[in-house]
């Protein structure tokens, strides 16, 4: 199976999508929640969902961020390390169940949602939902179109 984009992304092609892009990705980032943690939760619904390039897209970002090696690293094992705050893992847990939402009846349980709920404000959680679902859109665009993560040489 060819790793070749099949087509180029959509949204170099329908060039007014990017704007309605832009306009979500500033609502999610304006409300409030810090940057890192919504660099995990792209990054840990990216692995999710296979996406190669909003993995080495999100690993990157988060970098630049300050995100350490460490976290990174332990980033798909989130539960087993001591590495994330109590309000990071309450985000990461409601990024996983909002993209995996055909793995059990109770798409996101109350007792996900309720630890969110402990630890960001409505406007945070309204951000965050809205950045789980960004990042999935932008993983299945990606994952169906099979853009490829960008090639980095030494």
């Amino acid at each position: 199976m060819a790793l070749d984009a099949r087509i180029q992304n959509p949204a170099a092609l329908l060039p007014d999508a990017v704007q309605a892009v832009n306009l979500l990705y500033k609502a999610a980032h304006s409300a409030g929640v810090p940057g890192n943690t919504l660099e995990l939760v792209h990054l840990r619904a990216s692995q999710i969902n296979g996406c190669s390039a909003c993995v080495d897209s999100g690993a990157r970002s988060a970098r630049k961020a300050g995100e350490t090696e460490e976290r990174l690293f332990a980033l798909a094992a989130w539960r087993e390390t001591p590495y994330f705050t109590d309000a990071e893992r309450a985000a990461l847990a409601l990024a996983e169940a909002a993209t995996r939402l055909a793995d059990r009846s109770d798409a996101v349980p109350d007792e996900v949602w309720d630890e969110a709920a402990r630890h960001f404000g409505e406007k945070e959680l309204a951000a965050l939902v809205l950045w789980i679902a960004t990042t999935n859109f932008f993983n299945r665009i990606n994952a169906t179109t099979r853009q490829p993560a960008p090639q980095h040489w030494g």
